[in-house]
């Protein structure tokens, strides 16, 4: 290559394959790491794992599931127990659960609005598809970041079929309100003749805040979706749990929307394993992830950063929220660089606040098994040889 041809190699802006490929290699290389790293592991090795493992959750000797029978249909029986409704059903993913579940309820109740935070999966990742393809109009309790208030469902200015609450609500920093909290809510909506439904793609997570076992939890709504991936490790796959009735029309509108898949065994071994696996440890992270937290918050304190938020403090669930004062490009740059000279993964990805003034960014700190080695000493060194990278970028 000629000189001419490596000066326009190097001056070419990195495609967004480029950065992907980049970010992925310094995430797999890292051997430090405060989350399990799911999304950059070889396939390989995810499907040997799979392979080996899975013969501790189901017998593999059995033929793989054909539209939602075998090892499909004994994840819904597990799941359905576990959480303590007479039914349960998998979808390929928790958009289509949801908007099953929500289509469900609107038809009982006669109402097709339902009562959701603007910060909700449904309003922020999906399209629209809520109302564009479910026929749904949203309404909000409130505006702000942090989960509604009886008292804002109490006074809602027009009536609603269900009220939908997102535990905890991601976008807001992975967010809870107290138990207490939780039951007044359900108990307003109730008084407002609606059914309750929990967006519950983390609700695993929640045990520890709110102090019960996840059956009484989920007890509280009429309906819950859980996430088999974001939490438990899963491949991928959702499952809605909550009346016979409901979950059986669910399956209707699954094979409406294209979800009547012929073959999902993987994903449901994966989710079997989820639940044997990565569930009883869950605990363990929440409380860890206070820690990491703290630390944090005391490493960017002595740091020459003139402004930092850890959120919420101390976190509600395994995951949280971190805010400095700079650009994206910046900080994903001071992580990557991080992560490829020291083998320590402390940030993954750092976006536009959008909520914040400009020039603020944010990312999400997971804390599983690989964080739990971490000190508090780990912490804030990591902490400190981040920031002094921020500056060299």
């Amino acid at each position: 290559m000629s000189d001419t041809n490596e000066e326009a190699e190097e001056a070419r802006e990195p495609s967004p394959d480029d950065v992907r490929d980049r970010r992925r290699a310094a995430w797999r290389g890292a051997e430090r790491k405060l989350g399990n790293d799911f999304m950059s592991r070889p396939m390989g090795g995810a499907l040997a794992e799979l392979a080996e493992a899975g013969g501790s959750v189901y017998d593999l000797d059995e033929g793989p599931d054909i539209y939602g029978d075998g090892v499909v249909a004994e994840l819904e029986r597990r799941v359905a127990a576990l959480l303590g409704f007479p039914a349960a059903a998998f979808f390929p993913t928790g958009t289509m659960a949801q908007q099953a579940a929500l289509r469900g309820w609107a038809g009982r109740t006669g109402n097709d609005v339902v009562a959701i935070h603007p910060l909700a999966h449904p309003e922020v990742h999906e399209s629209g598809a809520l109302s564009v393809v479910g026929g749904l109009r949203t309404v909000h309790p409130t505006r702000e970041p942090r989960q509604p208030t009886a008292e804002e469902v109490q006074d809602l200015a027009e009536p609603f079929g269900t009220l939908m609450l997102e535990l905890p609500l991601r976008d807001a920093g992975f967010v809870l309100p107290t138990w207490d909290e939780l039951v007044a809510v359900v108990d307003a909506a109730r008084e407002r003749d609606a059914v309750v439904h929990f967006d519950g793609a983390r609700l695993w997570e929640c045990v520890t805040h709110f102090g019960r076992p996840l059956a009484e939890i989920a007890g509280l709504a009429d309906s819950v979706y859980l996430s088999f991936y974001k939490s438990l490790g899963g491949l991928s796959g959702a499952v809605l749990a909550g009346p016979a009735s409901l979950v059986a029309e669910a399956r209707v509108w699954r094979h409406r929307y294209g979800g009547q898949v012929f073959q999902q065994y993987p994903a449901a071994l994966s989710a079997l394993l989820g639940l044997e696996r990565e569930l009883p440890r869950l605990p363990s992270y929440v409380a860890h992830a206070r820690e990491v937290a703290a630390a944090l918050a005391e490493g960017f304190a002595e740091s020459a950063v003139p402004w930092f938020r850890v959120h919420p403090e101390p976190p509600h669930t395994h995951q949280f929220q971190v805010w400095l004062p700079y650009a994206p490009e910046v900080l994903n740059e001071a992580a990557l660089r991080q992560a490829e000279e020291t083998k320590v993964l402390l940030f993954r990805v750092w976006h536009a606040s959008g909520t914040g003034p400009p020039g603020v960014s944010l990312t999400e700190v997971t804390v599983a098994e690989a964080g739990l080695e971490w000190t508090a000493q780990d912490v804030r060194a990591a902490v400190a040889d981040f920031v002094e990278r921020i500056a060299r970028v």
